[in-house]
């Protein structure tokens, strides 16, 4: 029988082959890498951002107990909040930090080694916050932020770059959006898991902040065995033999039916004319052809925490006592609100293939941006009638839906799409060092604007997002379908450049 069946095989191989039938999809590496990045990369960034405001409380008892017992230093409330706020802050300087390295990283070992040291640098940081308490270290937790801050930098730098590279040019989108999916799934988990019913009891706290460490441990065996970008061996590395074995490997078929993937390998290689050049940050800035692509990105990326998202989720909860939850069912709505954002997620995996980047981004902008001048209006006047806290929810939740539609997922891989290989990880590492640094911004800035001028607040969040929705329609260009060397060649005079013009994208 398996002798009558080769000359079938020979056939079919030479029908894809010589008809150029063959188009590449989903692959089993292919679902292997989004699943395993997503699950042991992304999702413990997420949840390190959500976990930590649960135990609050119990993390600044056990802070001054270890400052008692150690120093024999009583702190007061306001030397109490300056270290809550050093535990809190000093994980958005590890992802800032992470940012920067990852340009360097995703160059000097490659993408998939990079990816591994992110799983390790987050494994060390929940190992530090399983044992801080009995060890009675707050240094130990204030590394482990740290650790965990800079893992959470180089993930948003470096996967976003390594699935897409991955991916055939129909699926960088989906696999793009995994990354974020990842974070949104992290947030929710980490509020769930905060539950005083699963792990928020008053002694679970180091088993609640270092419980990630168990999707990490299960993924990165697996994580070690996935192919390498197949583009940074060819136009980085200069390793044709490698970078095809590794492409064979993730579509799983043989090197001569992937005649038109080569061809495109070869087509970007040619096109950047910096290939198997060091290209850093610095270089990027001085690059006059590629700026207006760094200012789309960077924009993008800050604009996705200067609208406001950790913002709403802070008055969630408040906004859904109003209206007369009660303070466990509040909770569960903000909870809920998590929920809203994953299930966005997982939507954008079905749109982004099809409706595109630009339409689906500034949608999501400008909805976004006048959600929150409502949910300004309705929060100022939310005694003035029985029915005003019932607008702020349906603004909060309709706020959290837009957002999850497009300003959400596409800035954590827009860059992927916009830089050719060469400077495409200089590109994420300015893009994910935008967004930990509006992050940053808005949680220094948002305490004292909330007690200054409480839900007026959003007014300012709602015109930073207008004013990000005016800048990327004029010069933001749909990026499904073209190639990143005709992206950047759209966008290669700065302020003078029309992206908007036509060109016939690559199907």
């Amino acid at each position: 029988m398996a002798a009558e069946r080769k000359p079938e095989v020979a056939n079919e191989h030479q029908h894809l082959t010589q008809t150029h039938d063959y188009k590449p999809g989903w692959s089993f590496y292919l679902v292997l890498a989004g699943v395993v990045t997503t699950v042991g990369s992304s999702l413990p960034v997420g949840f390190n951002i959500g976990v930590v405001n649960t135990p609050a409380d119990l993390i600044k008892g056990f802070c001054n107990e270890s400052f008692i017992t150690r120093y024999d230093i009583v702190l007061n409330k306001t030397w109490l909040n300056v270290l809550w706020s050093s535990v809190v802050s000093i994980f958005i300087i590890g992802g800032c930090t992470g940012s920067i390295l990852g340009s360097v990283l995703a160059d000097k070992l490659g993408r998939k080694k990079a990816t591994i040291l992110t799983n390790v640098l987050s494994l060390a940081g929940a190992v530090l916050f399983l044992f801080c308490r009995a060890a009675n270290s707050v240094e130990m937790l204030i590394i482990g932020r740290l650790l965990v801050g800079l893992s959470g930098g180089l993930t948003t730098s470096i996967v976003p770059m390594y699935l897409t590279e991955l991916s055939p040019a129909a699926l960088t989108g989906a696999m793009g959006v995994a990354c974020p999916m990842g974070v949104n799934v992290g947030v929710l988990v980490g509020q769930v898991m905060g539950l005083s019913f699963i792990l928020g009891g008053e002694n679970d706290w180091p088993y609640l902040l270092s419980v990630y460490a168990l999707l990490v441990i299960v993924t990165l065996p697996v994580l070690c065995i996935l192919p390498e970008s197949p583009k940074y061996l060819y136009v980085v590395k200069r390793n044709e033999l490698a970078a095809i074995g590794e492409l064979s490997r993730l579509r799983g078929v043989s090197p001569s039916v992937l005649t038109e993937d080569v061809e495109l390998l070869k087509e970007e290689s040619r096109s950047d004319d910096t290939a198997g050049e060091p290209y850093g940050m610095l270089k990027l800035l001085r690059e006059p052809r590629l700026r207006l692509p760094l200012l789309l990105t960077c924009s993008m990326q800050a604009g996705q925490q200067t609208s406001g998202i950790n913002a709403v989720f802070y008055y969630s909860q408040t906004i859904f006592k109003q209206a007369g939850l009660s303070e466990k069912q509040a909770q569960y709505g903000t909870i809920g609100s998590g929920f809203i954002n994953v299930c966005t997620a997982v939507l954008m995996l079905h749109l982004l293939p099809r409706a595109g980047r630009r339409p689906l981004l500034l949608g999501s902008i400008c909805v976004a941006s006048v959600l929150l001048a409502t949910l300004a209006a309705a929060m100022n006047f939310i005694n003035a009638a029985s029915w005003m806290p019932y607008v702020c929810m349906v603004a909060v939740l309709g706020y959290v839906l837009v957002y999850g539609l497009g300003l959400g997922p596409i800035p954590y891989f827009i860059a992927s799409e916009m830089f050719e290989v060469a400077p495409r990880p200089a590109g994420m590492a300015w893009g994910s060092l935008a967004n930990w640094g509006g992050n940053f911004l808005v949680g220094m800035c948002f305490p004292t604007m909330r007690d200054v001028i409480g839900p007026y607040s959003f007014l300012i969040f709602a015109a930073v997002t207008m004013a990000l929705f005016v800048f990327q329609k004029f010069y933001f260009p749909e990026t499904r379908g073209r190639t990143p060397a005709q992206v950047t060649q759209l966008c290669s005079r700065g302020f003078k450049s029309r992206p908007l013009t036509v060109i016939t994208p690559r199907l």
